[in-house]
Formats: structure tokens, sequence, C-alpha cells
């Protein structure tokens, strides 16, 4: 009987022991309201995207934010000129800026102003581009956009003033 029982725990103990800490179990407490991307059903929803799209560099996410008429526009300080562009032109920016940068880490912050029917919203963020360790650059300024709903009732970004001092 003494046996027995030294053979079972044994082989509870080589059992339990066999834990590899290199491959910990799936960690299954993210329920589905924790999703990292948005169904763009909400203002947030397209903010929560937008950083999800930058933090992980994915330019099929960043295109899902974009209206088909999307345009992009800032201020040239050095030419002292507004320069545009398209939604093309804005996918190609963007996914060269995600090809050759190691890090991007966006923050939103405040509101700065929102119109009532939440379709023109002014917001600032700050922005850390890391393209190797002795390139970094930091980017605080505002966004002014304009939103549409498109005809699945998602929220998508038709016109993007950049109002940044860079």
């Amino acid at each position: 009987m003494k046996t027995l029982i030294k053979i079972i725990l044994l082989s509870l103990i080589i059992m339990g022991g066999c834990v590899n800490p290199f491959a910990p179990a799936l960690d299954n407490s993210i329920n589905s309201g924790g999703s990292l991307i948005s169904p763009q059903k909400t203002i947030a929803g397209v903010f929560q995207n937008f950083k999800y799209a930058y933090t992980f560099k994915d330019t099929s996410i960043y295109g899902q934010l974009l209206d088909k008429d999307f345009t992009f526009s800032y201020r040239d300080y050095d030419l002292g000129v507004d320069v545009s562009w398209g939604r093309d032109d804005e996918m190609h920016s963007t996914d060269g800026l995600f090809r050759n940068s190691q890090k991007l880490d966006l923050i939103w912050n405040n509101i700065v102003s929102i119109s009532d029917d939440s379709t023109n919203i002014v917001r600032s963020f700050n922005l850390t581009i890391t393209f190797n360790p002795t390139d970094i650059i930091f980017i605080d300024g505002r966004v002014n956009l304009t939103l549409v709903k498109d005809i699945k009732n998602r929220w998508l970004i038709k016109s993007w003033i950049d109002e940044s001092n860079f």
C-alpha cells in the first residue's frame, strides 16, 4: 500500500513539474468586449483603431479608417503653402512610415472641439517615431478630422487637416 501511494505521489509530482515556463497557458480572460479592434460604430472606435494601426503598423486597419474620398492636408511652413493629397497617396505615405520606423507610439490627448453631430473633431496627440535608437522624432500636434458614416454605419475619416507645427 505504501508503495502504491509513493508511486501515485511521485507521478503527480512529475506530471505537475512538467510545466514549461516558456510556453504559458493561453490567457482566455479577454472577453468579446475587450477587442483591440473596434467596429468603428463610435467616434472612440475610430481613435482606437487609429492607435492600433500605428502601434502595430497595420495598413489594412489604417485603410479601413479612410473614406474613399479621403483628403489629407498640412501646411508646409518652409514653402509657405498648403499641401493636400488623396487616399492613395495617404496609404502610400503611411506604408512608408510603417515600413521605415522601428516603433510608433501614438497617444491621443484631449478633444479640443467637437461639432454637435460629431462630424468635425479637433484632437491633440503626441507621436513618437523611432527610426533607430539614435533617430527618434517627437511630434506634438492636433488633428482636425471630418468624419462621415458609410452604408454599414461605420465612422470613416473623410478629411484630415494636420494642425501640427512640425
